[in-house]
């Protein structure tokens, strides 16, 4: 089939689709709502700014660590169980051509049919038609550490700068309305955009991705207008 008709789906970007949205996501909440809190304390522009600069690297740095620890973990799994079916093909050659066979008799295919498919795949790629059917791995969606890694901590990295960035050019007296406002907006674009590229509707997608930021943000906002008032 020419390159030009292969058909082309969001589900092959599930990968760093999830990490990226994750990343930028939580930039934007965590950051806006650390700046929204200390700013509800009272506190000088230059010390919300340190801690929201604090908040960026930090941040980054945990989205990194956690994505890569979390999808390693999935690539090992995988790993070992590619290392068990190597094993039990060399072992059984025949069974796991019979256990191929069922699998694909029990998704509709006569059991000759399923059989021929079975033999030929086996013996284009038996790992490959074994980890794809039985396993359920397949190129598309296997496990990349580092790729989550990097698409983590850099959208996090993206996302923290855009309250940052606000909270820089805001005036002190209108900074809580300016980076709540700002906040809210880039949280809305993120959800239609991730909603777009994964296929899904842009609406429900900003939707939901705002919601759940403003109230993130409205609480860590109380949490410090209330520790500021006790101080």
């Amino acid at each position: 089939m020419p390159a030009a008709s292969i058909e082309r789906h969001s589900i092959g970007r599930i990968g760093w689709l999830r990490a990226a949205v994750l990343g930028a996501n939580d930039g934007i909440v965590s950051t806006s709502s650390l700046i929204l809190g200390v700013a509800a304390a009272h506190a000088a522009h230059s010390n919300i700014m340190i801690a929201g600069v604090a908040g960026l690297v930090a941040g980054a740095m945990s989205m990194a660590a956690g994505e890569y620890v979390s999808v390693h973990s999935q690539a090992d799994s995988e790993k070992a169980e590619f290392a068990r079916e190597c094993a039990e093909l060399k072992a059984d050659d025949k069974g796991e051509h019979r256990e191929l066979a069922a699998i694909y008799v029990s998704r509709g295919l006569e059991p000759a049919l399923a059989k021929e498919v079975a033999q030929q795949l086996m013996a284009h790629d038996a790992l490959g038609a074994h980890a794809r059917d039985e396993l359920g791995i397949s190129e598309t969606l296997r496990a990349r550490p580092i790729q989550a890694a990097l698409a983590s901590a850099g959208s996090f990295a993206v996302g923290a700068a855009l309250p940052l960035l606000i909270t820089a050019m805001a005036p002190a007296t209108s900074l809580i309305p300016f980076v709540a406002s700002a906040s809210l907006i880039f949280l809305a674009l993120l959800g239609g955009l991730a909603a777009r590229a994964g296929g899904a509707a842009l609406t429900i997608g900003a939707a939901r991705v705002t919601f759940w930021g403003a109230l993130a943000m409205a609480v860590t906002a109380g949490i410090g207008s209330l520790l500021g008032t006790v101080a």
